[in-house]
């Protein structure tokens, strides 16, 4: 039986919404193919998440846990998941686009001697085969792939699907095989506490760009992502060259690749370096002074006008209406 296999990310004991996202839609294509949804867990202490797969489709659940897995580690990692795929007969093997993922399924892909493609925003079955679809050229083009060596390994762009929690529950199986050796160890993770929403993971993102002037000036954005309550700031490589904001905020082809469900650009004026991490979001709304910045031919909604006076002015009516 052809089953889908889903490389499950947690952080602080929970698991990554979006690898529910990828559970469901695991879930979905496991549907098609007429197999099983199979998520894996791994670290030292996992045992605990692994029902909550089980509530978005998820049917087993393999849990890898060694005091030697509690920091990723590329080598046994790729291992353990590569074994898994042969043991499970997975056809499709899944992860997210996000940093840990972007290193780890190539390297099962390539274990595997298979085919690969990274930060898809669209996947499903198409004549018993997994097709998936992403981004090239900055996002100026979609290229559809079609996999021929089985199994078909391919990561997807974070906040691409919907969860649908179908409040099921998942066999709980342990994974007791080699995990091999690996040839760098991680000693010590140090975590920066910022007490904000990361860009990568939020469904509303209201960003600034070079014309917000100075790190200050970012306060008239905080206030705005404050209203929705959870809402991410992202920045411009502009605003982030010039020391307005961290980097940890920048979205873009060389910062973070987000699709919230709202995206306000502010004072951003729309390079294609920019747009090509952000232009797959639902919603955008720009706000810019310019009439002819390029970020309004990708904008669902446009403002014209100085973001000083229009971004404060929208942050009260949005809470007059949202307090209602």
């Amino acid at each position: 039986m052809p089953n889908i296999l889903i490389v499950a990310e947690h952080a602080d004991g929970k698991i990554k919404k979006y690898s529910l996202e990828l559970s469901s839609k695991g879930a979905e294509l496991a549907g098609k193919l007429g197999g099983t949804p199979i998520a894996v867990l791994l670290g030292d202490s996992v045992k605990g998440m692994a029902a909550e797969l089980g509530k978005f489709g998820v049917k087993k659940v393999i849990t890898a846990e060694r005091p030697e897995l509690k920091f990723y580690n590329a080598d046994g990692y790729s291992k353990i998941i590569s074994d898994i795929a042969k043991s499970e007969n997975a056809s499709v093997v899944l992860g997210s686009a996000t940093p840990m993922g972007k290193d780890l399924l190539p390297k099962v892909a390539a274990k595997m001697k298979v085919g690969f493609t990274q930060d898809c925003i669209s996947l499903d079955i198409e004549g018993g085969k997994l097709k998936a679809k992403r981004p090239v050229f900055a996002g100026k083009a979609l290229m559809n792939f079609v996999f021929e060596s089985v199994p078909q390994v391919a990561t997807a762009r974070p906040n691409s699907f919907p969860t649908k929690e179908t409040g099921g529950n998942a066999e709980i199986a342990i994974f007791t095989g080699d995990i091999g050796a690996m040839r760098a160890k991680v000693g010590e993770i140090k975590q920066v506490e910022k007490g904000e929403t990361d860009v990568a993971e939020a469904d509303v993102i209201v960003s600034g760009g070079r014309a917000m002037g100075n790190a200050e000036n970012f306060k008239v954005i905080y206030n705005l992502a404050h209203v929705f309550h959870g809402a991410a700031v992202g920045a411009s490589r502009a605003a982030v060259d010039a020391g307005f904001i961290s980097h940890d905020h920048q979205v873009g082809q060389t910062g973070k690749t987000v699709n919230p469900k709202l995206y306000i650009a502010c004072g951003i004026s729309g390079a294609i370096q920019h747009l090509a991490g952000m232009r797959t979001s639902k919603i955008i709304v720009a706000i810019n002074k310019d009439p002819e910045a390029p970020i309004f031919t990708k904008a669902d909604f446009g403002i014209v006008g100085d973001l000083f006076k229009v971004v404060p002015i929208l942050t009260e009516k949005l809470k007059k209406i949202l307090q209602e």
